[in-house]
């Protein structure tokens, strides 16, 4: 699904313009942004959480040269699927499968 499929999603269930759909999921999205600059965690109950982790400093390998590399410590966003959406999915794989 693409940004573009869920605002037509969103203005088709809740009988909004494209215009007026556009705007509340940018919004969303803008508002988790923020959340996450901030060091925020954002959780979704039954769907997931979103978490900034720290990565450390670390040697690294240039791929075309095998040079020794530093690696700077970085944030990182990753996502932990909720239970509910964890155990929906692997319903559905298992349907699929047979």
């Amino acid at each position: 699904m693409t940004k573009a499929d869920l605002i037509q999603e969103v203005a088709k269930v809740a009988e909004l313009t494209v215009k007026d759909a556009e705007a509340i999921v940018n919004e969303i999205f803008q508002a988790m942004i923020d959340s996450l600059k901030k060091g925020d965690e954002i959780e979704l109950r039954g769907f997931g959480t979103f978490r900034q982790r720290e990565r450390k400093a670390r040697k690294g390998r240039n791929p075309k040269t095998g040079q020794a590399v530093d690696i700077p410590p970085k944030r990182v966003t990753y996502f932990k699927l909720g239970k509910e959406l964890k155990s929906l999915l692997a319903k559905a794989s298992h349907v699929d499968a047979k």
